[in-house]
């Protein structure tokens, strides 16, 4: 049954480790600047206490063999006062005693002395600090601590309270069983030593400052190739190097890529490793390069032969012979297939010249007025749909490309239709924008259906991205349309974003505003 007991030390070191994390945790939130000079002064002020106690422990001990020194000769002294005493016809009382006692040539202010008699009686009296004063009796309650002074010669400090405060205490064997006790105030001891104390602590302290300085300024110069280095890490990181050309030059500078300390090693390896991220984005994007171009020079070419065959398969069919109807259905479908494919080829091409680079034409043109036809045109196309447009009174004028407005509008209003089923309402909304900086035009396109899957929306607008199951597919699709509309609205220097769930999605496309574009009227119920 002991056993059951054994959990407890594991226990117990769980706790304190996570006694030691929660210490160790606010040290772990700050630079390496601060710690590193947290240490330093913390090395110092430990360094300077420990110097303080020993050196006052070792002062306070040499000057009390100095006082006990003369301590033993005041007894030497005192004995052979008291022996002369005592041997005076008809003899002393016990206080004249102790008065020749400390009243004798070359025993300093502050000698205190005291008498205990055979028969049980302690007199005491001292000699104050100064020279002139007439020796008093001292208090009677330092009796019971006179008697705990042993009779062997050995110094003892003791206390005697009230202003005599530590002694210094010796004890002579004198005639008729009396006993005779010599002390020497410790107080120039005392203050001497706390003396020494404080004036180490302030040097101390003086010297923590100094130091905290100096580790600042060393540990700042010393870590002036690590500041380099995160600041480049920081342009890196703000760089795209996500698509397109990417001219990654920045690197960390030479001087701070010295191989003989331990932050140029890590300099140099940073630049190193930038060296090797370049090369790579170089390679990645002579090879997307060579892809586009090749897209852009197939979906140029195949323009023409497709081309030749929707004319052939058109002539074909209206000859004057009548054909078969299996040879008009196969020529329908030829035709229809074409189309597609052309389709297919002219969003590629557009593509490939939008990833090079090429402006689109910039003219002012009227969004709502493109809006209204791309949503007549989707009406016509889904007629078992619900269509909803909401526009402004005024005219949203911005500066772009109409037909390629018009095919970003038409391609939000095809994917809402195509993924969605019967019954779905769309929504059309064209508002503008003018809280935040330039006024922008936002469009939406939002619908009831079922939803885009949570997986599939960071990847939706990447080309040949398609739904799943949960958003049927009633007709064809190349999966390039939002990648159009995402590279047109971008081209255009605007953006376009995406919020759904079940039930509910969203798309959202902004544009800037045209600038001489007269502000919207108050709107004017019909």
């Amino acid at each position: 049954m002991t056993g059951t007991n054994r959990p407890a030390p594991a226990r117990a070191g769980v706790t304190r480790g996570m006694r030691w994390h929660a210490w160790a945790h606010p040290l772990r939130r700050t630079t390496l600047r601060t710690r590193l000079v947290f240490a330093v002064v913390a090395l110092v002020a430990v360094l300077g206490v420990v110097i303080s106690l020993v050196s006052a422990l070792f002062l306070q001990r040499y000057l009390v063999q100095r006082l006990d020194g003369q301590l033993s000769y005041a007894a030497s002294r005192g004995e052979a006062v008291a022996l002369s005493a005592i041997g005076t016809p008809g003899g002393v009382s016990a206080t004249d005693l102790l008065r020749q006692v400390v009243s004798a040539r070359g025993l300093s202010p502050g000698t205190y002395a005291a008498l205990m008699t055979a028969d049980g009686h302690t007199y005491s009296v001292y000699l104050s600090s100064d020279p002139a004063a007439t020796p008093h009796s001292a208090s009677p309650d330092a009796s019971s601590t006179i008697a705990a002074v042993p009779d062997d010669g050995t110094p003892t400090t003791v206390d005697l309270g009230g202003d005599l405060g530590q002694y210094r205490l010796v004890a002579v064997e004198l005639p008729q069983s009396a006993e005779l006790v010599i002390g020497l105030p410790l107080a120039d001891v005392n203050a001497t030593t706390a003396q020494l104390l404080t004036i180490i602590l302030l040097v101390t302290a003086v010297a923590i400052a100094v130091a905290g300085g100096v580790g600042l300024l060393t540990v700042v110069l010393a870590l002036r190739p690590l500041d380099r280095v995160a600041a480049t890490a920081t342009a890196v990181s703000r760089l795209p190097l996500d698509r397109g050309e990417v001219a990654l030059a920045v690197r960390v500078p030479e001087q701070y890529t010295d191989q003989r300390t331990e932050v140029g090693r890590l300099g140099a390896a940073f630049n190193q490793m930038l060296g090797h991220v370049a090369s790579a984005l170089s390679a990645r994007q002579a090879s997307e390069n060579k892809v586009r171009q090749f897209v852009a020079d197939a979906s140029h070419e195949l323009r023409t032969p497709l081309a030749s065959i929707r004319g052939y398969a058109e002539l074909t069919r209206r000859a004057p012979e009548q054909l078969p109807p299996d040879a008009v259905r196969a020529l329908g479908r030829i035709e229809s297939e074409a189309a597609r494919m052309t389709a297919l080829v002219e969003d590629l091409l557009l593509l490939a010249r939008l990833d090079e680079g090429r402006e689109l034409d910039r003219r002012p043109v009227d969004l709502s007025r493109v809006v209204v036809d791309a949503v007549s045109d989707a009406h016509v196309a889904g007629r078992d749909h619900v269509w909803t447009v909401d526009l402004p009174p005024d005219p949203v004028t911005v500066l772009g490309d109409e037909p390629r407005l018009y095919e970003v509008v038409s391609n939000l209003l095809t994917n809402a239709r195509v993924y969605t089923p019967e019954g779905t309402r769309v929504t059309v909304e064209l508002r503008v924008d003018r809280e935040a900086g330039r006024p922008h035009a936002v469009l939406t396109v939002a619908d009831d259906g079922p939803g885009i899957p949570e997986e599939l929306q960071p990847v939706l607008f990447e080309r040949f991205a398609r739904g799943d199951s949960s958003r049927s597919r009633h007709t064809g699709s190349t999966g390039l349309g939002l990648a159009i509309v995402r590279a047109v609205v971008e081209a255009q220097g605007g953006e376009v974003g995406v919020e759904s769930e079940p039930g509910s999605t969203r798309f959202t496309v902004r544009l800037p505003l045209h600038e001489s574009a007269d502000p919207p009227a108050a709107a004017v119920e019909d």
